[in-house]
């Protein structure tokens, strides 16, 4: 493994441009930090093209070492992402996701349409929950926060190298995609007498998540399918974006458990 000593060394310069969202977005990279983050990049085949570790850290995943340089402390506390680093940091290139490889595919499925969202944690919670619920797609609208930041990474915890991500420039072009993937937009809204577990949520439907101070665009839940609230006792009017997420995913979960429970009792008589 090779070091690095100097602060003016072009890889060190890059990890500091990808800071930025304009360099993440022009250079198409982004930067991961500590081993169970590359661990799990390695493993679920993300590209990555230079692993930087510190250099009392040897742990390198297999496959690694011809891409690893070694930094002192101080060189590697200055790129570093978090207060208590593991040690390692990397730079990732983004995945490449077409849209019309999508819907080749068989785009149909549940997914979530993040729609002008800007709190990092909560975006990259979404994409966790969205991956522990099987939500297959991610639709980010522009607007919304940058999906590759670290703290976004951070909090997605691995699964923006299992969820594809992909980016629309306006609503005209998410309706295109969602009629072309034979699924309904569901929005969440206070126009409706319906809750979200009245309706079917188990297939084909595309769950938007609003913006944290106005929600969902009306723009956008004047074109949904589906109109749904989730239930608010007392003087309270909203959850926090990731929190009523996860409540709608997980009720595909639920309904999509309840549909198999059925199949079986139906099946033993």
């Amino acid at each position: 493994m090779r070091e690095i000593t100097s602060k003016d060394n072009k890889i060190v310069k890059l990890c500091e441009q990808l800071a930025a969202r304009k360099y993440r977005d022009r250079l198409g990279l982004y930067l991961i930090e500590g081993e169970n983050l590359l661990e799990e990049a390695v493993q679920e085949g993300a590209a990555v093209e230079t692993v930087l570790i510190r250099r009392d850290c040897r742990k390198i995943p297999p496959g690694l070492e011809d891409r690893t340089y070694i930094l002192g402390d101080g060189l590697f506390r200055k790129l570093s992402l978090t207060d208590t680093s593991q040690g390692s940091l990397a730079i990732v290139k983004k995945p490449e996701v077409s849209r019309k490889a999508l819907l080749e595919q068989g785009a149909a499925g549940n997914f979530v349409v993040l729609d002008r969202l800007q709190d990092p944690g909560n975006i990259g919670t979404i994409i966790r929950t969205a991956d522990a619920a099987g939500y297959g797609l991610v639709a980010v609208m522009k607007g919304t926060a940058d999906v590759f930041s670290p703290k976004v990474v951070r909090a997605a915890a691995g699964s923006l190298f299992r969820v594809p991500v992909v980016f629309m420039n306006d609503y005209d072009e998410l309706v295109t995609f969602v009629r072309a993937a034979g699924v309904k937009l569901a929005a969440t809204c206070f126009d409706t007498d319906r809750y979200y577990y009245e309706e079917d949520l188990r297939e084909n439907v595309a769950l938007i998540i609003g913006n944290e101070g106005n929600g969902i665009s009306p723009e956008l839940i004047g074109r949904a399918d589906i109109k749904i609230k989730i239930p608010m006792a007392g003087s309270i009017e909203s959850l926090n974006a990731a929190v009523a997420a996860a409540v709608l995913m997980y009720e595909t979960v639920r309904q999509r458990a309840r549909q198999g429970e059925m199949c079986h009792t139906s099946g033993n008589h």
